[in-house]
């Protein structure tokens, strides 16, 4: 079946079988590589992308599921090659290590900060609780979204 969506704010057609995960698609028929399978069940956060602002993980979406929608990829949120506030964020704070998690505690992080600008650390920790990493464990985590708040709101963060 034929589908097209809005990635990254660009418009894709793909012809995807009933049964292809969105995962798939962005990844083998668009060439985005940046969305990470971790578990392959939807539990460990790694694939996540915003589908029409929603947190998906695409290793459970259909794509089929996705036609006319907008998606958000982690090469979605860089602006003309400059790194978006939460990924910077992650690179001065040591926020990840092997990479594997990094592209959906991002999405996640980015999708915190639009709805809770400057969040608590219990809504820190709410909202990350679906991604999961084996390297860092989660200070560097939260301290990087902690920095990404205040550099979005224009404040100087505690590193």
């Amino acid at each position: 079946m034929k589908i097209s969506m809005r990635v990254n704010g660009q418009e894709h057609t793909a012809e995807v079988e009933p049964r292809r995960l969105l995962l798939d698609c962005l990844r083998d028929d668009l060439g985005l590589t940046g969305t990470k399978e971790g578990c392959g069940v939807g539990v460990c956060g790694a694939c996540t992308v915003l589908v029409d602002g929603r947190l998906t993980s695409s290793c459970l979406e259909l794509a089929a599921r996705c036609d006319g929608a907008e998606v958000v990829t982690i090469e979605g949120l860089a602006d003309d090659g400059r790194l978006d506030p939460v990924q910077q964020a992650f690179v001065d704070n040591g926020g990840f290590q092997c990479g594997i998690c990094t592209p959906g505690m991002v999405l996640t992080a980015r999708a915190l900060l639009d709805a809770h600008p400057q969040p608590s650390d219990e809504q820190i920790a709410d909202w990350m609780m679906g991604s999961l990493c084996r390297c860092t464990g989660y200070y560097k985590i939260r301290e990087s979204i902690k920095a990404a708040a205040a550099a979005r709101s224009g404040e100087r963060g505690d590193t």
